[in-house]
């Protein structure tokens, strides 16, 4: 690690708002990857018959725990003659209607903290499992954006001439295309997928990118260490990937956050749409457009998803500032 680098991730350490934002991120994915543990519809342990059970970490068939008139398992009916349970904080999966209101959707109570959206299902069950699709779903997208326009933005700045030339027209042509309504329309025509969402945004997401690195490339590839490389004999791929792109990766690290926050909006807008995630699949955008529907009448469908997406917005855009003044060679200390 060079110099310049320990004292950009100082800066960054010493920044209290973006380390708050990390740490709120890292909180919102650990409970949402683990989200089984803390909301679910089968018990963490489960005594039954003289027998310990784990049905949250195994699936166990129907059999195996005494019943023979039927191939599922409902836990609650099995939980009132077992011996022993322990249930989830939240005892909902994100899935399961709750037969017991009145009325879906129904508002916070001691069962549903959040209330339960036009199916009855627990929203606080949805929101805690929706976070991983939308937070997998964006740094996919920002990987593949990263392979994408780190690849042609180098490319076009590294070698320039007719590569550069023909690239650029490309690239512009790319640009006038509504990425959007596009979106919409391909995802209409196929079966929609967390793969195909991915695959389709990120064709689109990496041009902006590429105009970055390859105005960092242009920009680095004379520089003196790159001059003395290439007169020592050091061919084009060593030129680029141990001189000229560990110097270009400013922006790319700077701009990271914002990328990844616009893809997790992105997602939502699709889901609120009817075109993103296949239902049933835990989804914020799809628990706003229920929000929509009935605006007058279930005031929880928009205000806790909307916290959710709001809140990790915020984060992602603290971050984003954090690394950007670290990060940024126009606000470092000489």
């Amino acid at each position: 690690m060079t110099e310049p680098t320990r004292r950009r991730i100082k800066k960054l350490l010493n920044q209290k708002r973006a380390i708050y934002a990390i740490a709120g991120v890292l909180i919102y994915s650990f409970f949402s990857f683990t989200a089984e543990i803390w909301s679910n519809s089968k018990p963490l342990v489960l005594k039954h018959q003289g027998k310990t059970y784990f049905p949250v970490f195994v699936n166990y068939p129907a059999q195996d725990l005494g019943i023979t008139d039927r191939m599922t398992v409902d836990y609650r009916e099995l939980a009132k003659t077992s011996q022993w349970v322990l249930w989830p904080v939240n005892p909902w999966d994100p899935f399961e209607s709750n037969q017991r209101v009145e009325k879906y959707p129904s508002g916070p109570s001691r069962e549903n903290w959040f209330g339960t959206d036009d199916r009855g299902r627990d929203i606080f069950a949805r929101l805690l499992y929706g976070f991983r699709y939308s937070i997998s779903y964006a740094f996919l997208v920002w990987a593949l954006t990263l392979f994408l326009g780190i690849s042609f933005g180098g490319a076009m700045g590294f070698f320039g001439g007719k590569v550069d030339l023909i690239g650029q027209r490309v690239v512009e042509v790319l640009n006038t295309i509504p990425v959007l309504f596009l979106l919409i329309i391909l995802v209409s025509i196929f079966d929609p997928s967390m793969i195909l969402l991915i695959a389709l945004t990120s064709c689109f997401s990496w041009i902006s990118l590429s105009y970055y690195v390859r105005a960092e490339f242009l920009k680095n590839r004379k520089r003196e260490f790159v001059e003395a490389a290439r007169a020592i004999g050091a061919g084009s791929l060593r030129q680029i990937f141990r001189h000229v792109l560990p110097n270009s990766l400013v922006p790319v690290i700077t701009f990271s956050p914002f990328i990844i926050s616009s893809h997790v909006l992105g997602l939502a807008s699709l889901d609120y749409l009817g075109f993103g995630l296949k239902a049933p699949t835990p989804s914020w955008g799809e628990l706003l457009n229920q929000a929509q529907k009935n605006f007058t009448t279930a005031w929880w469908l928009a205000v806790f998803p909307s916290i959710a997406l709001f809140s990790t917005l915020v984060m992602l855009a603290l971050i984003g500032d954090g690394i950007r003044n670290a990060f940024d060679p126009r606000k470092e200390v000489q």
